[in-house]
């Protein structure tokens, strides 16, 4: 007997990276959600976590991404400043 999975319309993810951080995080919880109600077969907790794994990676990929443009934020913004009060001293 076989327990069924989540149908197509609930996986929004595939091979492919997800629409946004957001969507990765929910499927991330639904992920989640069906490993912890212990319905899983052992293939299907194999696929889920391979795919849990792919969202994580996507997802710190993404948190670096924003971290690195946060970074470079501050460095242009210290130049501007040091800028302005370069040229009020002069």
């Amino acid at each position: 007997m076989e327990i069924p999975g989540p149908g197509p319309e609930e996986i929004t993810v595939t091979d492919d990276s997800p629409a946004s951080y957001e969507a990765a995080v929910e499927r991330l919880e639904e992920i989640i959600d069906r490993l912890d109600s212990g319905q899983a077969g052992l293939r299907e907790t194999l696929d889920l976590c391979k795919e849990g794994k792919r969202l994580v990676d996507y997802c710190a990929g993404e948190l670096d991404a924003v971290g690195e443009g946060l970074k470079e934020l501050n460095l242009d913004d210290l130049a501007a400043r040091l800028d302005s009060s370069a040229g009020a001293g002069a």
